[in-house]
């Protein structure tokens, strides 16, 4: 790694095999050029929750998330499958889906009318179907991989490869058997509501906060009655960082302990009797997240109960302590770790890698050597960010003036 690159990452030598964990530097926060990293060495290639089974229970159903810059679906097929796809037409790359969830008997794009099952492939191309030489089964939607874990929680890779480079065991085993999670079975909850929250923050201050224990007293009122502060520890391993929060007798009888994790790179979680929630912190840009809520509500939780717990989570909202303990300097060193040895990679390479993008078809009139020309005028995100220089799904492969279909 270059020397002007050390010092712009904010890197060291260390003094010894025990130097201690150092916080990031401030221009990890405010870079542009840090956070198309990031999308290229994580957001790209690790496994992200994005929600549980529950939201998806019929035929049909489906939810589209974006995430740094990527756009994609998940639904349910008609042989109970839940499916992941980039949100792509295969024909000019417009969005195959505009609204946010829905059930659908077919995906259509509203651009020329091509339509593609629940399964993803291609059902109707007007226009290229009768083509000599046309390939529907070349033409289907571009799959995503999805892992289901033992609780129902759906997970997906946007590494284009066959088999990601990084398998969810690798990051996550066990995660989803830890013993505490004994006590819920999340067959008993029902998904109750949604909310979002635009933040002017990077992406990875919210993960900072939600890991650091230090402000709790002062910025969460409300945790106290349910939890016995004095004892909040947590536990760093891989891709998860777990609290652990002791709580009284009466509390555990009055329902109101709790489990709470996060997931790498950007999801936390709480599990209590009443409810769950799921919290994404999703980047829009090196300055601004949204964060994205999902709360489920226990079958047996009354209408009184669900509204005291809901309206005390919904008001949290601490600031970060500008001294770093142990839960954001453990998600720190992840980040560092993994931006750092991917940038090694990418100049050993001599260009940026993009493990999301899809593989130019042989058979596709757009010049590989055009697409890459463009990639190199521009290290800012597009507006249409899964689509050209970005290294989006399709690498610009259908974002150009060819009348050929992105695969054809």
């Amino acid at each position: 790694m270059s020397t002007s690159w050390k010092s712009y990452l904010g890197l060291t030598e260390p003094s010894g095999d025990d130097a201690p964990l150092t916080a990031l530097p401030a221009s990890w926060y405010t870079s542009p050029e840090m956070f198309e990293l990031e999308r290229r060495a994580i957001f790209s290639r690790k496994w992200l929750l994005t929600t549980h089974k529950l939201r998806l229970q019929n035929t049909g159903d489906w939810l589209r998330f974006d995430i740094a810059g990527f756009g994609f679906i998940l639904v349910r097929d008609r042989e109970g499958n839940i499916n992941a796809f980039h949100n792509v037409c295969r024909h000019r790359a417009f969005p195959v889906v505009t609204e946010g969830e829905g059930t659908a008997r077919i995906f259509s794009c509203k651009y020329h009318g091509w339509s593609y099952g629940l399964n993803g492939k291609l059902a109707k191309a007007p226009g290229y179907q009768d083509l000599e030489g046309f390939d529907k089964a070349k033409n289907s939607l571009l799959p995503i991989h999805v892992h289901i874990d033992a609780n129902g929680f759906i997970w997906v890779n946007l590494d284009s490869k066959e088999t990601p480079e990084l398998s969810w065991e690798e990051e996550f085993k066990g995660i989803n058997l830890q013993e505490r999670f004994q006590d819920f079975n999340v067959k008993d909850y029902t998904f109750d509501h949604s909310w979002d929250r635009e933040e002017a923050f990077n992406w990875k201050t919210l993960a900072n906060n939600y890991n650091e224990g230090y402000d709790t007293k002062a910025s969460h009122p409300d945790i106290p009655s349910l939890s016995v502060l004095s004892d909040y520890t947590f536990d760093s391993k891989d891709g998860s960082i777990t609290h652990s929060i002791e709580a009284t007798p009466e509390q555990i009888s009055g329902g109101l302990h709790l489990t709470s994790s996060y997931y790498f790179p950007n999801v936390s979680m709480v599990v209590s009797p009443n409810f769950f929630f799921i919290r994404r912190f999703v980047p829009m840009s090196a300055s601004t997240s949204v964060e994205r809520y999902e709360v489920y509500r226990s079958k047996s939780c009354t209408d009184e109960e669900f509204e005291v717990v809901k309206q005390m989570y919904k008001n949290l909202k601490g600031e970060l302590h500008p001294t770093t303990d142990r839960g954001p300097l453990y998600f720190q060193s992840v980040v560092r770790d993994i931006v750092t040895s991917f940038h090694k990679r990418e100049e050993e390479a001599g260009q940026p890698i993009w493990p999301s993008r899809q593989v130019l078809p042989a058979t596709a009139t757009t010049s590989q050597d055009d697409i890459d020309f463009c990639a190199k005028l521009t290290t800012q995100t597009p507006a249409n960010a899964d689509c050209g220089a970005s290294g989006g799904c399709c690498g610009g492969m259908a974002c150009g003036s060819s009348n050929e279909a992105l695969a054809y």
